[in-house]
């Protein structure tokens, strides 16, 4: 150590020794806090400390230091500052679908709010730096499972709260099929047999592609969604002919929101496009004499969903609700009907994927969310509602013996939760993998929270039309997005620019 120490000038042994020091802090942290074993805690302690050795026994003051030497300082100062921002900070995302259209919409890239609910620890700390579960370019993973760190979250402005926009992992991701990463394993099980996902040259039907290899994932590399959180810990909740209640009162509804409708026109000419989702649709026109669904009218209306025609001539459309009425007053349309599934139609996709439970996405529950110390009653009937939470996210050994419920061994009639739960459900609430297909999310699955949106992008559109200029730098609310700040952004910058500008300019003749 004193060797080291020797090569080092006043500020690099100041910077060794805050590490060091920050490294024990983190090993007291993992250890005390968290619950770590001594085994995993220790191996984090040497880790770190054999990296921070490593590098400042790289150091050699006595030579003058090269370029490649300055580019490496450089690069290791940016990873390990943005690698700490981007852990107990804020982290970028951007929105892969449209769950949460209007909302938030495919090509939004926007900041999430670490410390807004207080900063998880890494559970699987030894990571390829900015990757999430897979390497860029080469594939495979991009972290390794030992050591672990057991979940532990410091503490935070604030707690999640009823229509919060929350970014979380997934929690059906616990295992994926490579080859059907956008799907449940669960579903894909449900819907085609354990055998038959887990063969080798095993085709999902739909696709055509491989199921692929089958994997598991650690909590904090599975997938991340970003969703409303319509239910907290302790909410009752139900869904009746898709209007949503919390605890006998109707849920927050926002003009983002959108649902699908049957459309009826008055003249058969009409032309509706078969759309296929997002981007400028390839067989229409901007005028039509006829009326139709033009270009700028799905432009107008923020149509970006999949029209099609039903078999009864009718056509299915998809429309926020702060366009609804406007849409009804154009000339060719006849009608415009609400799609809601029938209450008590059974649907298998929906949780708790059981024929005891008839619910469908527009009829659903009532349904209690879990809240740590809540004690419930167990049966054979209702064990479904729960057997994911006791099983698996709060690791108790379950088996339904007979009319029987056992937990660790012993029948058991009662079950008291050890994690807050929560409900969450896209604004899109007809085309959403939420809640209502997959069930509660834990408190250790919770990332962050959405707060702001610095750039929107649209798919397949061209440069001039690219940019939603009225979504960049815009702050994530309840009740959708704020007003654009970005032109204030640049005339602040641009005043900043100019300033020292004529500041250079003064000094310089004087």
């Amino acid at each position: 150590m004193k060797k080291i120490l020797s090569r080092l000038n006043k500020r690099q042994k100041a910077w060794f020794w805050g590490f060091t020091v920050f490294n024990g802090l983190f090993f007291c942290l993992i250890f005390f806090l968290a619950g770590a074993d001594i085994i995993n805690a220790l191996a984090m302690l040497f880790i770190t400390q054999f990296l921070i050795v490593t590098y400042y026994m790289s150091i050699r003051n006595d030579k003058k230091k090269t370029k490649t030497r300055e580019w490496f300082d450089a690069i290791v100062f940016a990873v390990v500052a943005a690698t700490l921002i981007r852990a107990f900070f804020l982290e970028a995302f951007t929105i892969p679908t449209s769950s949460e259209e209007k909302t938030l919409m495919i090509g939004d890239f926007l900041f999430v709010s670490k410390s807004s609910y207080g900063a998880r620890l890494p559970m699987t700390p030894i990571a390829f730096p900015f990757a999430h579960h897979t390497m860029p370019l080469i594939g495979g993973k991009a972290y390794i499972e030992w050591p672990k760190i057991p979940y532990y979250r410091l503490p935070g402005f604030g707690h999640v709260k009823n229509y919060d926009a929350v970014v979380f992992n997934y929690p059906d991701g616990d295992t994926v099929a490579l080859g059907q990463q956008d799907q449940s394993y669960y579903q894909l099980v449900r819907d085609y047999g354990h055998d038959e996902v887990w063969k080798e040259n095993g085709i999902e039907r739909n696709t055509g592609q491989p199921f692929g290899k089958v994997v598991a994932r650690p909590v904090d590399k599975r997938e991340n969604y970003i969703k409303r959180c319509v239910g907290i810990a302790g909410d009752t909740l139900y869904i009746k002919d898709r209007t949503l209640f919390i605890n006998n009162k109707p849920a927050l509804v926002v003009g983002t929101m959108q649902y699908s409708y049957e459309l009826s026109v008055g003249n058969s000419n009409v032309r509706v496009p078969n759309f296929g989702g997002s981007g400028v649709q390839s067989n229409t026109t901007e005028t039509a004499s006829n009326g139709g669904l033009t270009q700028q009218i799905l432009d107008d209306f923020d149509i970006t969903e999949k029209v099609y025609p039903l078999r009864n001539g009718n056509f299915f459309i998809t429309l926020p609700n702060d366009k609804v009425e406007k849409f009804k007053q154009l000339s060719f349309v006849k009608s415009l009907k609400p799609m809601i599934a029938d209450s008590g139609v059974y649907d298998p996709r929906i949780f708790p994927h059981s024929p005891n439970y008839t619910w469908n996405v527009d009829n659903f529950g009532p349904l209690v969310i879990p809240k740590a110390g809540m004690t419930i009653n167990i049966d054979t009937t209702n064990i479904v509602l729960y057997d994911r939470i006791i099983g698996v996210y709060e690791h108790n050994d379950l088996k339904v013996v007979g009319d029987k419920v056992m937990i660790n061994g012993k029948e058991a009639k009662t079950y008291t939760f050890k994690m807050n739960y929560y409900w969450m459900m896209g604004d899109n609430r007809h085309n959403s993998a939420d809640s209502r297909f997959w069930g509660f999310v834990p408190e250790d699955h919770i990332v962050g929270k959405a707060v702001f949106v610095w750039m929107s992008l649209k798919e397949n559109a061209s440069i001039g039309n690219k940019f939603r200029w009225n979504r960049f730098f815009t702050f994530v609310h309840p009740d959708g997005l704020s007003r654009s700040y970005f032109i204030p952004f640049l005339i602040i910058v641009f005043s900043i620019i100019t300033g020292f500008y004529l500041y250079g300019r003064r000094k310089k003749k004087a």
